[in-house]
C-alpha cells in the first residue's frame, strides 16, 4: 500500500468558489440542546478561528452532541450558531458543501470498493458523477491508499478504514474538515501517518481542522485552539501557543546537595519556590530573571546541574480544567 500522496494537497482538498475566508471558523452564541427533559449542552457561547481547534472533554461532555448540532443532525432549543457566517438553520445545505466529515464510527458498505465509496460520497455532496470519481481517486492517493483503491472496504484493516473515512471527507473540497476520534484504534505508525496527513491538510490557508478526541497527545500534536468542554457546558479555552508562552517563567531547577538556604534566598526575591530534596521548583516573580537565579547559587556555593523551563502540557490544562469545575460544583 503506498502511503505517499500522489497529488499536491492543493489538487486533493481544492476550495469551493463561494468560500467566505474572513468569517470565524465556528460562532455559537447561547447555543443549547435538550433530549426531552434533559440538558446535553448549556448555554454554549465562544468564538473559534484558528487554522486547527481541538475539541476535549470526558466521555459524555457533550462533544458528539456539538459536533452534530453543527451538522444540522440536532436542533439547537435555543441560542444560534454559524460555522463560516453560516447560520445551521437557515444556510444548513450550503455548510454541508463546505464541511467534511470523518465520523467516529463507520459507515461504510463493505461490499463497494474504496473508489466507488468515495465517489458515492463526493457525489452527494455536489460533485458531478465525472468530477467525483476523479476526486475520489485523488482522494484516496492522498492518505495513502492508491494501490488498495479497488478493493472492498470490507476486507479493509482498522487503519485503512480509517484512512477510507479521511479520504471521504476531503473528497469534496470542504473548508471545515472535522475529525470525530481519527486515530481511534489506531497502532502506533498507522497513528503517526494520521497524524502526518493532518498536518498537511492544515498547512493550507484556506482549510480550518476540527479535531474531536480524548486522546490529548493527538490534540496537542495537531491543534492551535482547544475548547474543553464537560457536562454540556464550556470549561475553558485556551490558545495553546499563547498559554504555553505565558509559562515560561516556571522553572524546574536540579542542584547538587541540599541546600535549604538557597530555596530561602530564591523566595526572598518574590519568586514562588517549592523544595523537594535536591529539586526546586521556581515560578520567577516579575523582573526577575534566570540570572539572578545563578548569582544566588554562587553566592551559596551551590552547584546547579539541571535547570529547564517547564511548559504547561494540555494535560495540566485539562486537569486544572476539569478541577476548577469540580470546584464551582455547589
Amino acid at each position: 500500500m503506498s502511503t505517499e500522496p500522489a497529488t499536491a494537497i492543493a489538487t486533493a482538498i481544492e476550495k469551493p468558489s463561494n468560500a467566505t475566508p474572513l468569517a470565524p471558523v465556528i460562532e455559537l452564541q447561547s447555543v443549547s440542546v435538550r433530549f426531552g427533559s434533559r440538558d446535553i449542552l448549556q448555554n454554549l457561547s465562544c468564538t473559534l478561528s484558528g487554522r486547527s481547534i481541538g475539541l476535549l472533554g470526558p466521555n459524555g461532555a457533550g462533544k458528539t452532541t456539538l459536533i452534530n448540532t453543527l451538522l444540522g443532525f440536532y436542533k439547537p432549543a435555543s441560542g444560534r450558531a454559524r460555522i463560516l457566517g453560516h447560520d445551521i438553520n437557515s444556510d444548513l445545505r450550503t455548510i454541508r458543501g463546505l464541511v467534511g466529515y470523518m465520523p467516529e464510527n463507520d459507515a461504510f458498505i463493505s461490499k463497494m470498493t474504496a473508489v466507488s465509496f468515495v465517489r458515492m460520497m463526493a457525489e452527494l455532496s455536489g460533485l458531478p458523477s465525472e468530477a467525483a470519481l476523479e476526486r475520489a481517486h485523488e482522494a484516496l492517493f492522498f492518505v495513502g491508499l492508491s494501490e488498495a483503491r479497488y478493493r472492498k472496504l470490507g476486507t479493509y484493516s482498522l487503519g485503512m478504514k480509517q484512512l477510507a473515512k479521511l479520504a471521504q471527507a476531503i473528497v469534496h473540497g470542504p473548508r471545515l474538515l472535522i475529525l470525530d476520534e481519527p486515530t481511534n484504534g489506531l497502532d502506533p505508525v498507522a497513528r503517526q501517518r494520521m497524524i502526518r496527513l493532518i498536518h498537511e491538510i492544515r498547512s493550507d490557508e484556506q482549510m480550518h481542522v476540527v479535531v474531536c478526541s480524548h486522546l490529548l497527545r493527538d490534540v496537542e500534536d495537531c491543534c492551535e485552539e482547544v475548547l474543553i468542554l464537560k457536562r454540556g457546558r464550556i470549561v475553558h479555552y485556551s490558545n495553546l501557543e499563547e498559554e504555553r508562552r505565558a509559562n515560561r517563567r516556571f522553572l524546574e531547577i536540579e542542584i547538587y546537595g541540599a541546600n535549604g538556604d538557597f530555596a530561602e534566598a530564591i523566595e526572598s526575591l518574590g519568586c514562588e519556590c517549592a523544595a523537594t530534596m535536591n529539586r526546586l521548583k521556581v515560578v520567577l516573580a516579575d523582573g526577575i530573571e534566570i540570572r539572578d537565579i545563578y548569582r544566588l547559587a554562587a553566592e551559596r556555593n551551590v552547584r546547579i546541574r539541571r535547570l529547564n523551563f517547564r511548559r504547561d502540557t494540555l494535560e495540566d490544562i485539562f486537569l486544572r480544567a476539569m478541577e476548577s469545575e469540580e470546584a464551582r460544583k455547589p
